[in-house]
């Protein structure tokens, strides 16, 4: 029996910021019926192929789902969903500010049906507030949150990450949300409404480097780029590709030492300027050169064994298509080969959470659009065919 085993969730989220939440809480066992229209579907489906059962954005974002259509901007689609409800513990959108309203899904209106409904809405701005009404999406959220400002080169434009933090960094601390909000339900029998900002959300990711900047909010943190420390930096490698780079993180003297003694310079342990970190930093173009030079004669996986069999924080940077052959992930059966309805056999990045009691998650395809149709209108309503 999964962790979450007997949560019912009524999915009508779409994209990313609402679909990471569902589907990290059907990975834990949840059973997440995805509302989707008739017409296409979560516009998810069709971001980059068009196809709405061949788009590999939607798969990775829908595991372990089913696909339910259903027209709930007619009457009678409406009218069913409403049934539904009371089958479920837990409802959760997205939509655009105001959306959900016009179609009299709102909280109060579902409370009124279902008392002990839990309510879980994501909205780029929140509920409240002079920006609630403006639509939002990752890189938006990103932007209003600090993050971008803190992100690129020192003496260079502001940039973008180049990952959705902004979506499924929230979608997670929804799903959070939603875990509380059920735990109580359980000490209470009430449901409740749980309400994030993605703006919000988005912050809890950059209190690093807010604290980094040493300002206790008297001037912006600064842009940093890859380490404004030669020994919290990253590295070329053999042989000099684009992402032919290592990452070192030698935080503590004694790492700083370790790898003097590894690169075998330890007489740059009885330099004066290189003694403590701060000096480090003020003479970070010539040291980081001092090290550069070691990492050059080796590649990127050799110097990362080189460091991590030492005690030295460092990693080569994979790039995405290196994350399926990675052997640590292979070993660890991180990645995982699923079926899918069109393509065949396909690998996929699995679920991270493992639970000492349910084991690995066992990922299942994204379902194809409206697949479960009759088999969840039947179970919830006992419908005929």
């Amino acid at each position: 029996m999964s962790a979450l085993d007997g949560m019912k969730i009524l999915d009508m989220t779409q994209y990313e910021a609402g679909p990471s939440c569902t589907q990290a809480l059907a990975w834990l066992g949840a059973d997440v019926v995805k509302v989707e229209r008739p017409d296409g579907g979560d516009p998810g489906r069709t971001n980059v192929t068009g196809d709405p059962d061949k788009g590999e954005y939607f798969s990775y974002w829908n595991n372990n789902k089913r696909s339910v259509t259903i027209n709930v901007k007619s009457p009678e689609g409406r009218e069913l969903l409403l049934k539904m409800l009371p089958h479920y513990d837990v409802f959760v959108e997205n939509y655009g500010p105001g959306s959900i309203d016009k179609l009299k899904l709102d909280y109060e209106t579902l409370k009124a049906i279902h008392p002990g409904i839990i309510y879980a809405s994501v909205k780029g701005f929140g509920h409240s507030g002079p920006h609630s009404h403006y639509k939002c999406y990752d890189m938006v959220c990103q932007a209003s949150a600090g993050a971008i400002s803190v992100t690129g080169e020192p003496d260079g434009p502001p940039v973008r990450a180049g990952f959705t933090v902004g979506d499924a960094g929230t979608g997670v601390q929804l799903a959070l949300g939603i875990t509380a909000a059920y735990v109580e339900k359980q000490r209470t029998g009430l449901g409740q409404r749980v309400d994030l900002s993605m703006q919000e959300a988005m912050t809890y990711y950059i209190r690093t480097a807010i604290a980094l900047g040493r300002s206790w909010n008297t001037k912006p943190a600064p842009r940093s780029g890859s380490g404004t420390n030669p020994v919290i930096n990253m590295f070329p490698c053999k042989p000099f590709g684009r992402n032919d780079y290592l990452y070192i993180m030698a935080v503590t003297q004694a790492m700083w030492e370790t790898l003097c003694h590894t690169i075998d310079r330890t007489d740059l342990l009885d330099v004066p300027r290189y003694a403590d970190r701060q000096l480090r930093e003020e003479h970070k173009a010539e040291l980081y050169e001092e090290i550069a030079k070691w990492a050059r004669d080796y590649t990127k996986h050799e110097a990362m064994k080189i460091l991590g069999d030492v005690g030295v924080p460092a990693s080569a940077v994979l790039d995405t298509l290196e994350l399926y052959d990675d052997p640590h992930l292979n070993d660890r059966g991180f990645v995982q080969t699923i079926d899918h309805a069109i393509f065949g056999p396909v690998r996929m990045l699995g679920a991270p959470i493992r639970m000492s009691s349910t084991g690995e998650v066992k990922l299942e395809a994204a379902p194809r659009l409206g697949k479960h149709t009759a088999e969840v209108l039947t179970e919830d309503l006992s419908l005929s065919e």
